[in-house]
């Protein structure tokens, strides 16, 4: 899954682990190994015009979503699948570092967790209605969890197959 990272915020990012949390994601999900995603952190100004342009509200948020392809286009099962392009998820990593102090935890566990929820928009999930909040806040704890709980490569932050961490 090809999975690209940018960082255009004045504040430094793991873009090894905010793409290797979104393939673990999409890969959860069985979403096609050919499905290509982007994850873009931007300053506060930034944030604020698309949260305004594309929400109508003022201010930055945390993260937005914007979706690209069919979903269906996406599904492993579909019997002639193809490279598709699933969206960008934009995340503020100045927003984050506020998040996480109310939360108790680093910007950098903040940052995963928004890209999983971000990740979850654009393959259609939503939290409008309690049942689909419910839903998509589950699922993106279990997500975590799973990727937290992941045995990884100390040089490359991938998840190793045989759960053993180091060169062979």
């Amino acid at each position: 899954m090809a999975v690209e990272v940018a960082n255009e915020s004045e504040i430094s990012v793991d873009e090894h682990a905010l793409a290797g949390v979104c393939r673990y994601v999409l890969g959860e999900l069985d979403v096609s190994p050919l499905a290509e995603l982007s994850v873009l952190c931007v300053d506060v100004d930034y944030m604020a015009s698309l949260h305004e342009r594309w929400m109508g509200e003022k201010g930055p948020t945390d993260v937005l979503a914007f979706p690209m392809d069919e979903l269906d286009t996406a599904r492993p099962d579909d019997p002639d699948p193809g490279p598709a392009l699933l969206g960008d998820v934009v995340l503020c990593p100045a927003v984050a570092v506020r998040q996480a102090r109310a939360a108790g935890h680093s910007m950098g566990d903040e940052l995963l967790l928004l890209a999983t929820h971000g990740v979850l928009h654009l393959l259609g999930y939503d939290h409008m209605e309690p049942d689909e909040e419910k839903e998509m806040f589950g699922l993106q704890t279990t997500l975590l969890d799973g990727w937290r709980s992941t045995p990884r490569d100390p040089v490359t932050g991938e998840p190793t197959a045989s759960g053993e961490s180091g060169p062979r």
